[in-house]
C-alpha cells in the first residue's frame, strides 16, 4: 500500500507526480470548494485543498490536495460549466495577463502543510475565430479558466512567469519540497534501501 494519498481526479495532477516517480493512491475527495469570504486568493485556495485533503479520509497515510483558480480584474475564473461561459473566459483573457494560483496541503497524522504558489500568464491576443474553436474542443471543460497550457491550449499564450507546472495543476518545485519534508520522495526511499 503507498504512503501517499493523491485527493483529486485530476489526470494532470496524476501525471506529474507520475512522472516524479511518487508512489501513490487516487482517492478524489468531495469537499466543498467555496472561496471563504474576505481572504485572498491563495489563502483561500490552501483552504479548499486542506478541506479536500480532510475529505479523502486516507487510513492514517499522507493525503495531497491542490485546488487552482485563475484570477484576473479581481475576477475569480474556476471551470466553464459550458461552451458560452468558456468563450467568454477565454474573450476576457485575451491579449491580457492573468494569475493563475494553486494552493496546495498536505495532511499527515502529525499535522498539515500549506502553500499557495501564483504565476502570471500573458495570453496572445485571440481572434473570435480562434476562441470558437478552442471553445468547440473538449479541452476547456475540466481546467480553471477555460484551457490547458499542456494541451492544444498552449497557442493561447504568449509567455509565463513562475512556475509552468503550477498553471498545469500543481507546482512541482514547491510539492516535492512538501513531499520531501515527510520522506514521500523517491530519492528518500532509495536512501533508506542504500542505509
Amino acid at each position: 500500500m503507498s504512503r501517499l494519498v493523491l485527493a483529486s481526479a485530476s489526470p494532470r495532477r496524476r501525471e506529474l507526480l507520475s512522472a516524479l516517480g511518487v508512489a501513490f493512491e487516487v482517492r478524489p475527495a468531495r469537499a466543498d470548494e467555496t472561496l471563504p469570504p474576505g481572504v485572498a486568493l491563495g489563502e483561500g485556495l490552501q483552504a479548499i485543498a486542506l478541506r479536500k485533503a480532510r475529505a479523502a479520509g486516507a487510513d492514517g497515510r499522507a493525503v495531497l490536495a491542490a485546488d487552482t483558480a485563475v484570477a484576473v480584474d479581481g475576477r475569480v475564473f474556476g471551470k466553464p460549466a459550458g461552451r458560452a461561459e468558456a468563450r467568454a473566459m477565454l474573450s476576457t483573457l485575451s491579449g491580457r495577463e492573468h494569475r493563475v494560483v494553486t494552493g496546495v496541503a498536505l495532511v499527515t497524522p502529525a499535522g498539515h502543510q500549506t502553500l499557495a504558489v501564483e504565476t502570471r500568464v500573458r495570453f496572445r491576443h485571440l481572434a473570435p475565430a480562434e476562441i470558437g474553436w478552442y471553445a468547440n474542443t473538449d479541452e476547456p471543460y475540466d481546467k480553471a479558466g477555460a484551457y490547458a497550457i499542456q494541451g492544444r491550449g498552449a497557442f493561447l499564450v504568449a509567455g509565463i512567469e513562475g512556475s509552468y507546472t503550477n498553471v498545469v495543476g500543481l507546482p512541482m518545485s514547491e510539492t516535492v519540497d512538501l513531499l520531501a519534508a515527510e520522506g514521500l520522495v523517491p530519492w528518500n526511499e532509495e536512501a533508506e534501501r542504500d542505509g
